[in-house]
């Protein structure tokens, strides 16, 4: 067909979530998320050190913990949303805005249950789930 390069039996248009590994999409997905969430305590972590009178050292301290924090959390967010789609979108072999519904709950109510609060767990898998089937019913049409 005009205008398709093919390597292999992939297709440059093909989507890579039926070649490439789970692992190695979860493993990329952590890198990325997580350095953006690095970068995220890096530019907050000193406004909020402000704000609550640190100094010297301890504002240092208080900016590193907000980086570690952040990189963190976002690349695990991140880590659990992406392996779990992959694995949906495998089994149930389509591609569509119900893989995110369902990795979406998955990584909202994995994040939260650090809280031990069932309300805010379920509220966090609605919001996660309802941005996740989003964004990918709007990729996917």
């Amino acid at each position: 067909m005009p205008g398709e390069e093919r390597i292999g039996e992939w297709k440059m248009e093909d989507d890579v979530y039926g070649v490439v590994p789970c692992s190695s999409l979860a493993v990329e997905s952590i890198i990325r998320v997580g350095t953006a969430g690095a970068i995220w305590g890096l530019c907050s972590g000193p406004y909020d050190a402000r704000k609550q009178g640190f100094t010297g050292l301890a504002r240092a301290s208080f900016v590193a913990n907000s980086v570690g924090r952040f990189g963190f959390q976002c690349g695990l967010v991140a880590g659990i949303f992406s392996i779990t789609r992959c694995g949906i979108q495998r089994y149930r072999s389509q591609d569509d805005w119900v893989n995110g519904l369902i990795a979406g709950a998955v990584a909202g109510a994995a994040v939260a249950s650090g809280t031990r609060n069932w309300t805010q767990v379920i509220g966090m898998a609605c919001l996660v789930s309802a941005f996740s089937a989003a964004a990918d019913y709007s990729r996917t049409s």
